[in-house]
């Protein structure tokens, strides 16, 4: 789920900072790109809530929901490992996700439930990791 390292300009350390992204990336565990993820997104929704925004939060929110959909689709699929009934709840979480997102958009609610339930699906994450 986690992306290639951003672009920065400046010709040498551009090509520098691409080859330790993929380096990293080769690394990584599907559990610690999940983990940045999340943390990206949930970082964009904490960064809108306090704005007057529209665009930033439709961005923001946009970004969230490609990122449940991804998850949705992963816990859906025959090959996931995580028991059923977590599965299920995720999924339901991420069905969520997509009504209050239309909610915040149709200006009757807020994206602090989002950044929540983003920040206890990291902790999960985390924890995760540190069992592993």
């Amino acid at each position: 789920m986690a992306g290639a390292a951003p672009a920065v300009s400046g010709g040498g350390y551009e090509a520098s900072f691409g080859a330790y992204g993929q380096a990293r990336a080769a690394t990584a565990t599907p559990r610690s790109m999940e983990y940045a993820a999340f943390g990206r997104v949930t970082g964009a929704l904490t960064k809108v809530a306090t704005a007057d925004d529209l665009s930033a939060t439709a961005a923001a929110l946009h970004d969230n929901l490609k990122l449940w959909a991804a998850l949705a689709a992963d816990l859906a699929g025959d090959g996931n490992a995580y028991p059923e009934s977590l599965r299920a709840q995720l999924i339901s979480l991420a069905a969520f996700v997509q009504r209050h997102s239309r909610a915040v958009l149709a200006g009757q609610a807020t994206v602090a439930p989002l950044i929540d339930i983003n920040t206890a699906v990291m902790r999960g994450l985390r924890g995760a990791d540190a069992v592993a």
